[in-house]
């Protein structure tokens, strides 16, 4: 089998016929699938070839549905490694990202993809990243956009910003100086505007994992407090703390800060804590947000020398900086209660800060000397002044009405969820448009004159960014007084390309908008979105507050952007995530040059559940070449008795296998809709081996059907041989455009394949008698089970006793005999089956099967009613199982 050049002439024949080319059909429903696009690093992987086998099959199959189905491919191609490329290899992002998306497109495509490539995207190119450009002068106009101070990496040697992944140990990845943290201006964009409509939303998404709802719920982080006024003992100005617990405000022996908080220089500013409070900063700042706010992770903290005023109880506690605060939450600073939060009490503990109890159990009174661990449930209020012996979930009913009341602080609604930093200093990205006046001040860009485009004229040194150094794209004119004017020279996240994407793809020829209201109304939301779990937060929320943004701008588009969501699960190989550093990579590239792209999709859907792990196995892809070879084989070899025309009279075999391929049809149907692929492979491999068996003497047109809809099966899994076969059946129009076959009634009747599972159960059951007896047979007599036995079994399954059915006068006959079947019966009660065929059927089964037994067996073979024979072995049988004698 030359798969290779199969693989070639049908994915040359898709192309230049422009058969997955999508048209908006108002004739048809909708369907639109979409995986996570890639970012172009110039070879796919394995959970690549995952991804988009997952997304293939599913599209094949709703097309052959009937829907009109939108699956398009593009590439998120701006970020940080075509930069770091640049530098590496003195080459242009520019030049290395076409390169690397061009040897993408051709991989991907030689998996046989039924994507529109029509409607591809490229961010890194203007025609794209001019909508950006233009949606956040939208934000901007709105409010939604907006410049203020932050915190950054920055690497004194290379005189540079550094993201996160370039920070290593507190170390430059490149000249592996100390990094320090420095505030500058930077873009941002108000998606804490959203934050409840964000949360609120989440219930809407019905078809989503619950493990991402959650995730994006505890991102989001709504809590509902109070925002408390505790004062600078020098200065008595106000230090706003925001707590879920009021109830332990008694209890707050001491305040912290977050490192990166911005008071926090200035408090120690001048004073002989300012140089190592600097430092612990510098070295805090460099953790990993997650892990500073683990329970299990080391607290470190130091004293800044200040005091702050506990506005209830008017003592003065001193204030920390500490890693295990984050400015991400509340307003920065806490009050910390140590006999009540475990953070706090091992933070005490370690700087010998004292501990007050407030809250006492019932059974029980703690003692701060004593204590090992903070309690943390609930209990009755103590040393609170007025609200002592107050239950401590009314406690935080009534302090918070106090602390309002005496306006010392209000009630408050926070979010977890912080404004999205949108600016990055460096140069492959969207350039933020907007310039710089000293006479006009900060303008936007008119949308006249988008996009923005990046120079391409600039040099990568690996110091500054390119883009500031680049005096051509700086210096501009002022859009409204027309003097001198700089252009902004921060870049957007890349995390802005991903997030409308998807409805680029609905209209990405359209010159005069990101897209049309008309094409969003007809194609909006995504039906099936496929990516994965580690895209749960940060790229979801961003595409989920774009929509909505999107939405109120009038662009049309969703609430919501992706109406159902499939994570799907790594690859593995030995045990770990295949890595190049752990050096289990495989190639996808050479499993298609040896097995085929068809054995590489079909092994990817096959092997595991799309939302689980994917143990990588050779053994496995051998054994799905083995399946594929075996379905070209069934076909080649058996192409003259493959013929269409009238069924004539049905035997058993043909019954058997007509049932077998209609439940498959439903059984492969159901697993595709449920993304249980393997599943559907699964079943259809059990219908190729049925088959396989029924060629030998099939009936043409039966078996011309059962091929056809078993090719029209397999054609979602492994399509390039899927039409190949199909042409070789003479069939004029390619099988991608065949209408998806339906399973039907007359053919899912249970008995139609009882009656060859009879003839095959029998033919075993011969075998082990033979075997017993330990010679050939001369003779073989089978005795069909006694009509009296098929009542008594019907009489069962009814539900009926032994008193009742011997009420029968047909069972009454053989009373002796009946007691002991019934008793068998109900022995076997949870095994037996629920449909079986009646004792005529039975009889006409091994009729028809006769010739096959004597061929294989090689001797006479007598088939008589039990009821007609005095052989003692003849009443033995039972329903559907012959007693048989070998003489």
């Amino acid at each position: 089998m030359e798969h290779r050049k199969i693989e070639k002439k049908w994915q040359k024949h898709w192309e230049s016929k422009g058969v997955f080319k999508t048209r908006e059909d108002s004739s048809k429903e909708k369907y639109y699938v979409l995986e996570m696009f890639p970012y172009p690093s110039g070879k796919i992987h394995m959970g690549h070839v995952r991804n988009y086998s997952i997304g293939d099959s599913f599209s094949r199959y709703k097309r052959m549905q009937g829907w009109d189905v939108l699956y398009p491919m593009g590439y998120d191609a701006f970020g940080l490694p075509a930069e770091n490329a640049a530098i590496a290899k003195k080459t242009h992002p520019s030049e290395w990202t076409n390169k690397m998306m061009e040897e993408m497109t051709k991989q991907l495509k030689s998996l046989g993809l039924s994507y529109d490539w029509d409607r591809e995207v490229q961010t890194c190119k203007p025609d794209y990243y001019r909508w950006n450009q233009w949606i956040f002068l939208k934000m901007l106009e709105r409010g939604l956009a907006y410049k203020k101070a932050a915190p950054i990496n920055w690497c004194d040697s290379c005189g540079t910003v550094l993201a996160n992944e370039q920070v290593e140990e507190g170390k430059c990845w490149r000249c592996k100086s100390p990094v320090s943290m420095k505030d500058l201006e930077q873009w941002f964009f108000k998606i804490t505007d959203y934050a409840e409509e964000l949360l609120d939303d989440i219930n809407k998404l019905e078809e989503w994992p619950d493990k991402v709802k959650i995730m994006q719920k505890n991102w989001i982080g709504k809590s509902e407090g109070t925002l408390i006024n505790f004062r600078m003992k020098e200065t008595e100005e106000d230090i706003k703390v925001f707590t879920t617990r009021p109830d332990t405000i008694y209890g707050a022996t001491y305040m912290v800060y977050a490192p990166e908080h911005p008071k926090v220089a200035e408090l120690v500013k001048g004073t002989k804590y300012e140089k190592d409070v600097k430092k612990f900063v510098d070295k805090v700042l460099l953790e990993e947000k997650f892990s500073r706010s683990a329970e299990d992770y080391t607290k470190e903290g130091m004293f800044i020398g200040k005091y702050a005023i506990n506005p209830l109880t008017e003592e003065e506690i001193p204030i920390y900086i500490a890693n295990f605060v984050l400015m991400d939450y509340g307003t920065g600073v806490i009050m910390a209660v140590p006999a009540h939060d475990q953070r706090d009490f091992e933070f005490a503990k370690k700087y010998k800060i004292p501990i007050k109890v407030v809250i006492q159990p019932e059974r029980e009174k703690l003692k701060p000397e004593k204590m090992t661990e903070a309690y943390v449930d609930e209990g009755i209020i103590a040393n609170s002044g007025k609200f002592d012996e107050m239950g401590s979930l009314e406690a935080i009913k009534a302090i918070s009405k106090y602390i309002e009341k005496e306006k010392l602080g209000k009630k408050e609604v926070q979010y977890k969820l912080k404004d999205w930093l949108l600016s990055r200093q460096r140069y492959w990205g969207t350039p933020i448009p907007v310039v710089y006046c000293e006479k006009c001040g900060m303008l936007p860009v008119p949308e006249k004159n988008l996009p923005v485009e990046l120079p391409l004229d600039v040099k990568f040194t690996g110091k500054g960014n390119p883009l500031a150094l680049n005096e051509s794209f700086v210096k501009t004119k002022c859009p409204d007084c027309k003097g001198p004017a700089e252009r902004e020279t921060d870049t957007m996240d890349t995390f802005v390309d991903s997030s409308w994407y998807f409805y680029r793809y609905l209209d990405p020829q359209n010159s005069k908008e990101p897209f049309s209201k008309k094409s969003a109304e007809f194609w909006a939301p995504v039906d099936q979105y496929i990516g994965g779990i580690e895209h749960a937060i940060m790229h979801l929320l961003y595409a989920r507050f774009f929509s909505k943004v999107l939405r109120d701008i009038g662009l049309g588009g969703t609430d919501e952007p992706f109406k159902r969501l499939l994570c799907q699960g790594m690859v593995i190989k030995d045990g770990a995530k295949m890595s190049k550093s752990l050096g289990n990579v495989v190639d996808p590239g050479e499993i298609i040059e040896k097995y085929g792209a068809d054995t590489a999709r079909t092994f990817m859907l096959f092997t595991a559940l799309p939302e689980k792990e994917l143990d990588w196995s050779d053994s496995g892809v051998e054994a799905v070449y083995r399946f594929i070879v075996r379905v070209n084989s069934l076909v080649e070899k058996n192409l003259k008795k493959i013929k269409k025309g009238k069924y004539g009279e049905l035997s058993s075999k043909d019954m058997h296998i007509l049932a077998k391929t209609h439940r498959t049809i439903k059984k492969v149907s159901e697993h595709m809709e449920k993304f249980q692929m393997n599943l559907a492979i699964g079943s259809l491999m059990s219908l190729v081996t049925e088959l396989n068996k029924y060629a030998e003497n099939a009936n043409s047109a039966v078996f011309a059907d059962c091929i056809e809809n078993m090719l029209k099966m397999f054609s979602l899994f492994a399509p390039h041989l899927a039409e190949e076969l199909w042409e070789k059946l003479g069939k004029k129009k390619i099988l991608s455009a065949e209408s998806w076959p339906e399973a039907s009634e007359e053919y899912l009747d249970e008995k139609m394949e009882l009656g060859e599972k009879v003839l095959r159960n029998t033919a075993s059951d011969i075998r082990k008698v033979v075997e017993l007896v330990g010679k050939e047979p001369g003779e073989i007599t089978l005795f069909v089970a006694p009509a009296w036995k098929y009542l008594a079994y019907s009489e069962f399954k009814a539900g009926k006793d032994i008193g009742t059915m011997m009420k029968n006068s047909e069972l009454k006959k053989y009373a002796k005999e009946l007691v002991k079947y019934a008793q068998r019966l109900q022995k076997r009660k949870f095994e037996l089956p629920e449909v079986i065929l009646n004792k005529e059927e039975v009889r006409k089964s091994l009729e028809e099967g006769i010739g096959q037994l004597k061929a294989e067996f090689g001797c006479d073979i007598q088939l008589i009613d039990a009821e007609e024979s005095e052989n003692e072995k003849a009443s033995t049988g039972d329903v559907m199982k012959p007693a048989i004698f070998v003489e």
